[in-house]
């Protein structure tokens, strides 16, 4: 019972005090790990003491943070699958519909050197052959198609930073449409660079291959998706306007397999119809509708839809194409379990000039510092991108820029560097291109000012179609710049030869003047 009139107010002090010096003992506490979950400092003090618990953390070895063995590649086996599979078949592989074929030449670009990012972040060729030198030729000379495969995660997923880069090539060197886009998948409300409505199929994502009949596990391409019709199903794409030349769409080409005979509809701008009767076979199929203007297609199976395989379509104009093929949550290594035959026989198709690997975000975690398995790894992509796509350049580009939640707010993670070396590493190992995308995105201010300007999520971690732009634009002026490069340098080599033709049209000139006009008899003053 308390005693009438006596304070008893120090003895909350007293309390108060107590409690803080037990906090305070906490935060001196390093930070621990209960079942495989790393807990943080709790440090209360973290604007008066900060503590390195990164070099505490560091792991002594590389953590197996992948199964080596699940993304195991043996790649004679995949040069041996892909000549057996690829061979001249008697069978069709492409069926064309021609409303308008396209005669016209790709112009001859004049690259702006121009830049749309302040700081130049350039491209690191380790190539003694020069591929990425050559791609910048193609891009610049070529007068076909020239073709470029994005393959990375979520990053870049929605079409996210593509779209923005596919908007820049195509402004500055020709082309349209959209590129790539699946048969079906649950993701297609997102993108918003072509619309796709579909039904009747059933997908199935490479993430997820397990859950997929035996066949489609076996069949996936480098999309990611693969799609299986009931009788009737169908897509629909549809070209939209937000970003400029996704509508001077001229061709769209739809990659499906069709082991059974099977017949299929295809619609155009919702007007002109026309079915096409497929002979059953194990090669990848393509119908290409060429036209003035593709500005949706339609595709349904109407028949022999068991064992049928939907890919989906890629959209083109004359000019530069940019598929994107992005796959959540993965760190590259399953592109080891697509078909290295279907991806060569839709690359023989195809023919792309450049394929970018755009990954390392869902392998990178904080206070690990050791990736060399991870490195070994990204040279057996780049091996087997070769092996698929023997005709293209590979660019690797280094991890994006991510901040992480600390005592002190959001700090960059102390593991990019680490995994920049590690990318940057594989790169020069197999004589393929690096691009570093942090440094791009730290020139524009790094993760933090990105989410400041609304640019990426709270997440710290991906950025949105206002980021992505950025992004695309500093990936753009590196492109760009070695395009430019090689201009100036062929400019200056067509300029010389002209100058050594007239030199020695002059020198031709002389020489029949010489030998047509009489010479003239020398002066003897002795003779007069």
């Amino acid at each position: 019972m308390n005693t009438p009139g006596k304070d008893y107010t120090h003895h909350s002090w007293l309390a108060a005090a107590a409690l803080i010096a037990v906090l305070v003992a906490v935060s001196f506490i390093p930070p621990q790990s209960v079942g495989g979950v790393k807990l943080r400092r709790a440090n209360i003090l973290s604007d008066l003491l900060s503590f390195d618990d990164a070099e505490a953390a560091e792991p002594a070895a590389e953590p197996a943070l992948f199964d080596e063995e699940e993304f195991h590649i043996d790649m004679a086996a995949v040069a041996e699958r892909i000549e057996a599979d690829t061979t001249p078949r008697e069978v069709q592989i492409t069926y064309e519909w021609l409303l308008a074929q396209d005669t016209a030449r790709r112009e001859r670009a004049v690259p702006d050197s121009a830049r749309f990012v302040a700081t130049l972040t350039p491209i690191e060729d380790f190539s003694d052959s020069g591929r990425i030198r050559a791609f910048c030729d193609t891009l610049l000379n070529a007068p076909r198609p020239v073709r470029i495969a994005f393959l990375g995660d979520s990053f870049v997923e929605g079409d996210i930073l593509t779209a923005d880069l596919r908007e820049r090539l195509q402004s500055a060197y020709s082309g349209g449409g959209a590129g790539f886009a699946p048969m079906a998948s649950p993701l297609t409300a997102f993108r918003r660079t072509v619309k796709t409505q579909s039904k009747g199929w059933t997908t199935y994502n490479i993430m997820q291959r397990k859950a997929a009949p035996a066949r489609l596990r076996e069949n996936f391409y480098v999309s990611g998706w693969v799609s299986q019709p009931a009788a009737g199903a169908s897509t629909r794409w549809e070209s939209t306007d937000y970003r400029k030349r996704l509508d001077s769409c001229t061709t769209a080409r739809v990659f499906f397999l069709s082991p059974r005979d099977s017949r299929v509809e295809v619609t155009l701008n919702d007007a002109q119809r026309r079915e096409f009767d497929i002979a059953g076979d194990d090669a990848v199929r393509q119908i290409a509708v060429s036209a003035p203007r593709v500005r949706s297609l339609a595709f349904k199976v109407l028949s022999g839809a068991e064992d049928f395989v939907g890919y989906g379509a890629v959209f083109e104009g004359r000019g530069v194409v940019v598929d994107n093929y992005s796959v959540r949550s993965n760190n590259g290594q399953a592109m080891f379990w697509t078909n290295p035959s279907v991806n060569a026989q839709i690359n023989a198709m195809l023919g792309y000039d450049l394929v970018v690997l755009q990954y390392g975000l869902n392998i990178m975690q904080p206070g690990v510092k050791n990736y060399t398995n991870y490195a070994g790894q990204i040279e057996k992509m780049i091996a087997y991108v070769r092996q698929c796509f023997p005709g293209a350049a590979v660019l690797v580009l280094g991890v994006s820029d991510r901040s992480v939640k600390t005592d002190a707010g959001f700090e960059p993670m102390d593991a990019i560097p680490h995994m920049l070396d590690c990318q940057r590493r594989a790169a020069r190992n197999t004589g393929a291109a690096f691009w570093p995308t942090c440094d791009a995105m730290r020139a524009l201010g790094g993760m933090e000012q990105f989410v400041k300007n609304g640019w990426a999520g709270k997440d710290y971690t991906h950025i949105n179609y206002a980021g992505g732009r950025r992004v695309a634009w500093a990936l753009f002026d590196a492109i760009n710049a070695g395009v430019s490069e090689v201009y100036t340098e062929q400019r200056i080599a067509s300029l010389r030869r002209t100058a050594a033709q007239a030199v020695l049209d002059s020198a031709r000139r002389a020489a029949v003047d010489r030998s047509i006009l009489p010479s003239s008899a020398p002066l003897n003053p002795r003779a007069q």
